[in-house]
């Protein structure tokens, strides 16, 4: 025991004190002075590098007094620099853009093929503004879903459902804060504004220890900094919305600032059109959105960051119309709709404690709310008599938290690093409310619905190490707990990925996690309408949890041109909730608790990547085979059924070429297995006495449908090309581009839903209706840069 207790510590001691230099700083963009995510450096004699962290920052061990280094981020330049040491040294590193036009692939970067991690993914600002958008407006989750593994909801839909998990088990973090509900128009949009983003990272699996409350997926978007050196501004006019971003220096290389926001003008336009049409009925939407975001430098070693998102949808319908005849007035007001929104904020610090120990202090706020209402008003008078009536309703739904958390970033050695924190997150959810106001008596029930507060907490340890040569291990530990009333649910969750390096062209991988989550979604549909409601676990609902395994290899192709994965994974699910058979968010009568079933859900599949990411012709192509099943005790009677976006086979092909300076042109083409419905297998018609009492007696016609199994058929398969051109244009004043773009190439009739219907024998047949057909769109984007020379 003794002898391993020794061997032990000097492990550890050889760990700690290997090497006799040690290099540290940040790696920025030498245009705007924002630190780069994710890059890399490296000593190529001793093939040992590391990547910079979420704020820029890298600490990397030196074995010699002098060496060789190489600096790399995919689309900027390589840096390789011979540098002398005399002990630790603080160097920041700035890299320039690359050539697009070039055939240029960066070498000695740490590729995907050497990372640990494994099912993720990153995408720049440039990848998702460079794919073909419905009615131009470029998406983040649109993007997202041409990935493998990942799927959209319906036609247009901007919804994401990852490896069989459902849209409540993504954690989408806006600069750290979750933000709940990602969809404008329906879910037809994301809030996600493309000129405020710098970087969005996709983990499906293989979960690093430090994210935790979710089953499926993490989409972790990070906002801009803002251009630390000049001022500038660019955005764009499209035909339904337009957007524009400023951003520049508040002390030029110590902070600066960013400010972002998009409007819909959809209302504007079209109301013209639809009063015409609807005798003056006034029908209406839009979304606005606005993103902020400052940091300042007040040292090397501190750093303080502020942001912020806002956004707003409503849809509408006004009525109204004053008649006056001369002995009497008839004045009437009415407006329904329905409004939902988010607000997130978040001020974090980062303190270097050390060349070594990092760590950012982040706390959040994020809210969202929807609300259905109507709101009228009448009045009649006479010159005896005068009589006014006032009446809003409103149903309410919505969820807060206050949040806390610490990150810290431990540089052992090149070889050892481990990251650990902790986070305490304060909900107040508020499932369904209803507010009723009128100035005449109305017998309406208002039930009594208070707030639910819940309080989660977690803590995590995550160490990345190479027991031996060519094998790196990532592992970690994630803890967490929540209380609600007066339940109290703990979870433990071990999450371990590995990777072996057999060349520097092939690498295998795997993975195990666990994951546990404290909150549902009860949803009625499947394209993220702003209904759905967040709940917290109960007395009643338990907890999800889930437990995913995959494995898989990255290959390079080409001197490193392309790049190959495949990987297979296998996934378990328990305590999923869905609405009972009849039962809707509008059912006041029960709680909501009452209105659900409990079950079990489990996926696997296989995901295959193949890309090109440089030079003038880049994209790639993806496929997803996939199972996906559900089994509730209340639901099928007690049979396995698939999930309504079990989707057999799915494919996407994007590609982008740039021509020349000018002209660049791009394209997506997918392909999906349709998605699994239940339909009427037969029907019963006869007679029926009408309930009501006033009319005993009375007999009429009903139709009784007897329905198949939970989602037995399958819609036609879902497939579609776009396309689009951009003319780019350098100005004195920065540049500009025009994009004309082509959604639903050769017009495809995507089902969106199916319909039943009787013919005049009574037979019964079903209609498709799609959603899009052919939509063309132009948007003109530009970039103001006054002060660059």
């Amino acid at each position: 025991m003794k002898q391993l207790l020794l061997l032990i510590t000097l492990f550890v001691f050889s760990q700690l004190t290997h090497a006799q230099n040690r290099i540290s700083g940040y790696i920025k963009d030498a245009r705007t002075g924002e630190n780069l995510i994710g890059a890399n450096i490296w000593q190529p004699a001793t093939k040992k590098g590391t990547a910079t962290n979420t704020y820029g920052f890298y600490s990397l061990n030196i074995a010699d007094d002098t060496a060789t280094i190489e600096v790399s981020y995919v689309g900027y330049q390589t840096i390789r620099k011979s540098i002398k040491l005399d002990g630790d040294t603080n160097i920041n590193f700035e890299l320039e853009l690359s050539d697009e036009l070039s055939e240029v692939v960066v070498k000695g970067t740490r590729p995907d093929l050497e990372l640990t991690k494994m099912s993720s993914m990153k995408i720049s600002a440039q990848d998702i503004k460079a794919i073909p958008a419905l009615l131009g407006e470029v998406d983040v989750l649109k993007t997202i879903q041409l990935m493998p593994g990942v799927q959209s909801g319906s036609e247009g839909s901007s919804g994401i459902y990852v490896r069989g998990g459902g849209p409540d088990q993504n954690l989408i973090l806006l600069d750290g804060v979750p933000v709940y509900n990602a969809s404008h128009l329906f879910g037809f949009f994301s809030v996600f504004n493309a000129d405020a983003i710098s970087n969005v990272e996709v983990i499906k699996g293989g979960f690093p220890a430090r994210y935790g409350g979710r089953l499926s997926s993490v989409i972790d978007i990070n906002m801009k900094d803002g251009n630390m050196k000049n001022w500038q501004a660019e955005g764009g006019i499209g035909l339904i919305s337009s957007r524009l971003s400023v951003e520049g220096p508040i002390v030029k290389e110590k902070g600066s600032i960013i400010l972002s926001g998009r409007r819909t003008y959809i209302d504007v336009l079209a109301r013209p059109i639809i009063r015409a049409s609807t005798d003056d009925v006034d029908l209406g939407y839009f979304f606005h959105d606005f993103n902020a975001k400052a940091n300042y430098k007040f040292s090397d070693k501190d750093r303080i960051y502020l942001s912020a998102y806002t956004g707003k949808d409503k849809f509408y319908a006004r009525d109204e119309y004053e008649y006056d005849d001369g002995g009497s007035i008839n004045e009437y007001k009415d407006e329904a709709g329905i409004q939902w929104g988010n607000f997130t904020t978040a001020g974090r610090w980062n303190h270097l404690f050390s060349n070594q120990l990092f760590l950012n202090t982040t706390a959040t706020y994020s809210q969202y709310n929807f609300s259905l209402f109507n709101e009228s008003y009448y009045r009649y008078a006479t010159p005896d008599d005068e009589v006014e009536e006032n009446f809003y309703a409103s149903y309410n739904s919505g969820i807060q938290d206050y949040g806390l958390k610490f990150d810290f970033d431990y540089y052992l050695n090149n070889g050892h690093s481990l990251k650990f924190g902790a986070n305490y997150i304060y909900h107040i959810f508020q499932p369904e409310a209803f507010n009723f106001e009128a100035d005449f008596e109305a017998d309406i029930d208002q039930p009594d619905t208070k707030p639910i507060y819940g309080n989660e907490f977690s803590v995590y340890v995550e160490d990345e190490f190479e027991p031996i040569n060519k094998l790196k291990v990532n592992a970690g530990i994630h803890a967490s707990a929540f209380r609600v009333n007066e339940e109290f649910y703990p979870s433990f969750q071990p999450r371990i990925s590995a990777r072996y390096l057999v060349n520097n062209k092939l690498s295998f991988k795997a993975s195990y996690a666990e994951m546990a989550q404290f909150l549902h979604l009860l949803t009625n549909s499947g394209i993220g309408l702003p209904t759905d409601l967040w709940v917290p676990v109960t007395d009643k609902i338990k907890p999800q949890y889930a437990q995913q395994t995959a494995i898989g290899m990255s290959s390079l192709i080409a001197d490193g041109k392309y790049d190959f994965s495949i990987e297979g994974y296998y996934k378990n699910m328990n305590n999923l909730i869905e609405y009972k058979e009849g039962s809707n968010f509008l059912n006041l009568e029960e709680s909501w608790e009452d209105k659900v079933a409990v079950g079990d859900g489990w996926s696997y599949g296989a995901e295959f990547l193949f890309r090109k990411k440089e030079g003038k012709f880049n994209g790639w192509i993806g496929y997803t085979l996939s199972y996906n099943n559900r089994q509730f005790d209340e639901l099928n009677f007690g049979r396995v059924f698939p999930y309504k976006y079990d989707r057999r086979h799915d494919i996407s092909v994007v590609t982008n070429y740039r021509l020349n300076e000018k002209w660049e042109i791009s394209g997506t083409w997918v392909y999906g297995t349709g998605n699994s419905i239940t339909l009427p297998i037969a029907k019963i018609s006869g007679l029926s006495e009408n309930p009501r009492p006033e009319n005993e007696g009375y007999y009429g016609y009903s139709d009784v449908y007897q329905y198949s199994d939970r989602n037995a058929y399958r819609m036609p398969a879902y497939h579609r090309a776009d396309v689009g051109i951009t003319r780019h244009k350098e100005k004195d004043w920065g540049s500009s581009s025009w994009t004309i773009s082509v959604y639903n190439l050769y017009n495809r009739q995507n089902p969106f839903y199916i319909t039943t219907s009787n013919n005049s024998i009574g037979e019964t047949s079903f209609s498709q209706i799609s959603l899009f057909q052919l939509i063309p769109s132009f948007t003109y984007n530009f970039k103001f840069r006054p002060n660059e020379k």
